[in-house]
């Protein structure tokens, strides 16, 4: 009788993690099309007072056992994680700068408080008083269920590894509570899972509670005359070889999210403050809150339309049949064309031309950069880029560095 019941608990249970993983999914969706009509949604004015009340909140949260992280000690007892200022905040993500143990960092939730993020209740009614708790495998059938949910991807158990805590032990229901509160934000996954494997993207630090800190570096902008700071010594040519060389950075992490991943990883928000630039002039995408693999990306642009224009989710472009009044599933434009329009076109139309490349070089480096950025051309027929504009900009590029290298000599 007792193991009939059980069973049947066991099933309830699977039910109320389907169930859980079904209500997260249409949030997901519907947040989506939130963004797509009202961009400008939910953003408020970033402001000190505030951002110390929400750092505030988490200690006590802390101190009061409803989380933890490898980071609340250093913020909320020993004083070496110290917030500096409110860098933004926008549909309700909070970005603060911090110094930890002398080193820049940024702070990221995409919610202020940990209480507005849904518990696990399921499973913590499914273990009851004076239970074992949930098994190890419905533990990872939920989190597979998440990273489905934001990522559209199914991993293997390996491979979750770093978004759920290792074993049970001391502090196990914080240590899941604020697992489960950094498991519902899309950037945290990203980053928690393509750290190990991409140069491009910032590795997870360490976090407190729904509060994760990443390397802080100095973002681009639309207010920079180069979008990004270049080099600003004065030196001939400075700026068009720190241009050429982010440039080629640029192209290589439009390769590696196009090739290396089992899916190609698409970027639909791409603008100078989005990335940052290392003292290698290595490109990082700082925020990944509109990036998707591409199963998730057919999900999304596959939407009910009039018009072609109804198909646009912010960078990421597809086309309305208008017969069945549908989107198609797959992206028209490209990582690549975004970037030449957005930031190529920007550099090398005339804002950094240099006197010691050659007219020619920069002649054909601006044809180049304006046949990936508008394919198409006066006919717009077209928003493919033809396969050859990705490796006619690099030889460009890299041509142009060795003119300026050699102006150097």
């Amino acid at each position: 009788m007792a193991r009939g019941r059980a069973a049947r608990c066991g099933r309830c249970g699977r039910r109320a993690l389907l169930a859980a993983a079904a209500w997260t999914a249409g949030w997901v969706l519907a947040a989506a099309l939130l963004l797509r009509a009202h961009p400008g949604a939910l953003s408020e004015r970033c402001s000190d007072e505030k951002s110390r009340r929400i750092l505030d909140g988490l200690c006590r949260d802390y101190q009061g056992g409803w989380l933890t992280g490898t980071l609340c000690e250093d913020l909320c007892v020993a004083g070496q994680l110290l917030y500096q200022r409110c860098l933004y905040y926008e549909r309700g993500k909070k970005v603060l700068q911090a110094l930890w143990r002398g080193r820049p960092v940024v702070l990221k939730s995409k919610r202020e408080a940990f209480s507005s993020f849904p518990p696990l209740g399921p499973l913590e009614d499914e273990a009851g008083p004076g239970r074992q708790g949930v098994s190890e495998a419905d533990l990872l059938l939920l989190v597979a269920g998440e990273v489905k949910n934001a990522l559209g991807l199914q991993l293997s158990s390996s491979s979750m590894a770093p978004l759920w805590p290792a074993q049970r032990g001391p502090g196990w229901r914080q240590q899941l509570a604020s697992a489960w509160s950094l498991l519902q934000q899309e950037e945290y996954v990203y980053l928690s899972l393509l750290q190990d494997l991409s140069r491009h993207v910032l590795p997870v630090l360490g976090s407190c509670g729904h509060f994760y800190a990443v390397e802080y570096l100095a973002t681009g902008s639309p207010h920079h005359r180069g979008l990004f700071p270049l080099d600003d010594t004065g030196r001939q040519g400075g700026q068009a070889q720190a241009a050429s060389h982010i440039a080629l950075s640029f192209l290589d992490m439009v390769s590696h999210f196009d090739n290396d991943f089992s899916h190609r990883l698409h970027l639909c928000d791409i603008k100078p403050e989005n990335f940052a630039i290392r003292k290698d002039f290595t490109v990082v995408a700082i925020d990944v809150d509109m990036a998707f693999f591409e199963p998730k990306m057919r999900e999304i642009l596959e939407q009910n339309c009039t018009r072609d224009e109804d198909c646009n989710f912010f960078d990421c472009f597809s086309r309305c049949d208008l017969r069945a009044h549908r989107c198609g599933a797959e992206r028209v434009n490209s990582n690549l064309q975004v970037i030449c329009d957005k930031i190529f076109r920007h550099w090398f139309s005339t804002t950094l031309r240099s006197p010691v490349i050659s007219p020619q070089l920069q002649l054909q480096l601006q044809q180049a950069v304006q046949e990936c950025a508008d394919p198409a051309g006066p006919s717009g027929n077209s928003w493919r880029v033809p396969p050859n504009v990705f490796w006619k900009l690099r030889w460009l590029l890299q041509a142009i560095l060795r003119e300026l290298q050699e102006a150097e000599k």
